[in-house]
């Protein structure tokens, strides 16, 4: 900004701040967007921690759940 400018950015609405603290201000301010704001090529990722139903397995038969838990069956036929 030049000496010329007539608009603010900011406006005290009450008590009068000194310039010195009013660039005390804006230097907070600054520190604080810049914090937030990152290059596009910095954003991170971030995964959800559910899983998509679409990509589990299936349905495999009436009776899969006791192919998991129990040995499998020999027949000596």
């Amino acid at each position: 900004m030049t000496t010329t400018d007539t608009g603010s950015l900011l406006r005290v609405t009450k008590g009068s701040a000194t310039p010195e603290e009013l660039a005390a201000l804006v230097v907070v301010l600054l520190a604080r967007t810049r914090a937030t704001t990152r290059p596009r090529n910095e954003i991170r990722r971030h995964h959800p921690h559910w899983r998509r139903l679409e990509r589990a397995l299936g349905h495999r038969g009436p009776r899969s759940w006791r192919s998991e838990t129990r040995p499998a069956a020999r027949h000596t036929g």
